[in-house]
């Protein structure tokens, strides 16, 4: 399918109201290569405009901006908070930022190109949206912004026009099938166990993982009744659903390959939602939306990290393909213990056994 073809597809796709990747996947492309083809100005319903880095010293030139929406989600769940890009450190590799709203840890080394994108609005009234989006080298999106109602709008186009590069040639490669975990028998399990219980650090449990050669999941399994165990597909709504009631502050974490986007505070409005055979779990707050694709919840994991401030539990929920969809955890600082309420709550959780 050529560039003029996707163009004229995509709108069409846009106009029943399909979102960017769903339109693009519909098209059998990468989100990212059906952005690509609106690349110059030949289409006025959108066009995009390559961006240079660094990303780390674009990300540092939002803060005069004001408040944007910050967007990272995998396929199964999208994360958003309205914020202050602030306090953004780091280098080629990785970053952070550490505002009071965006909370992000950054995998540039996966962010392989980035787009200006200016859309006309759906009934052709207003200005168009404007959007700076980034791709991983498979097409996928890791990052995305949007600029808000009380954003300073010529501050943020300023940004994007000093990191546009027109000329710049952007194209994605096809992912290589994921390689599935080693066998169990293979995996020093013992060794993991002693690992895991002398960690001081919730940090350190990655590094775990790739030390033994575990997959996630696979570490969880060899783990359980000692430092895990299995909760219901339910899980996630109870959980979301008791921490609004008694208003428990969480953490939120939701992941892409180059984003790492975290909540932090209450949940107060939880809806659940049936729309075209989907079944979404939202937090719809201010400041904080959640979209979980509540019907794609394949396993849900109590975990138990030992720290130097005590035991650090967490709350994670995969998908059938074994991706993680979602983690959350009490509301807590470093040198200081989880919250008591935290743990109350996940005791609730309704297990697996008791599902079945």
């Amino acid at each position: 399918m050529n560039s003029p073809d996707i163009r004229q597809r995509f709108a069409e796709l846009r106009a029943q109201g399909r979102r960017h990747k769903d339109a693009a996947e519909a098209l059998g492309l990468s989100e990212g290569q059906a952005i690509a083809a609106h690349i110059g100005t030949h289409d006025a319903r959108l066009q995009a405009t390559p961006l240079r880095g660094p990303w780390l010293a674009l990300l540092q030139d939002l803060e005069p901006c004001g408040p944007l929406l910050a967007l990272t989600r995998n396929h199964s769940t999208v994360h958003e908070k309205t914020g202050v890009y602030q306090k953004l450190s780091g280098g080629e590799a990785m970053g952070l930022a550490l505002g009071e709203d965006i909370d992000l840890r950054l995998f540039f080394s996966q962010w392989h190109a980035g787009f200006a994108v200016r859309e006309a609005p759906a009934s052709g009234d207003g200005e168009p949206s404007v959007s700076l989006q980034f791709f991983g080298p498979h097409g996928v999106a890791v990052h995305k912004i949007f600029l808000r109602e009380a954003s300073d709008r010529a501050a943020f186009e300023a940004v994007a026009g000093r990191f546009a590069d027109p000329s710049l040639q952007v194209a994605f490669t096809p992912a290589a099938p994921k390689a599935g975990p080693r066998d169990d028998a293979a995996i020093d399990g013992a060794g993991f166990r002693a690992a895991w219980g002398a960690m001081q650090d919730t940090h350190e449990f990655f590094g775990l993982l790739k030390n033994f050669e575990v997959e996630r999941q696979q570490g969880f399994r060899l783990a359980e009744g000692e430092f895990t165990r299995r909760a219901s597909r339910e899980a996630v709504r109870s959980l979301l659903f008791d921490a609004s009631f008694d208003g428990t502050p969480i953490m939120v974490f939701v992941g892409s390959p180059g984003c790492i986007q975290i909540h932090t505070g209450p949940v107060t409005r939880i809806e659940p939602m049936d729309m075209h055979g989907m079944q979404w779990l939202n937090v719809l707050d201010p400041g904080f939306n959640l979209h979980l694709r509540e019907d794609m919840i394949d396993a849900v994991w109590i975990v138990e990290k030992p720290t130097s401030d005590g035991v650090v539990t967490s709350v994670e929920a995969f998908d059938g393909k074994g991706e993680l969809m979602a983690m959350f955890f009490g509301a807590r600082k470093p040198g200081k213990p989880e919250l008591e309420t935290w743990r109350a709550l996940v005791r609730k959780l309704p297990a697996l056994e008791a599902a079945s």
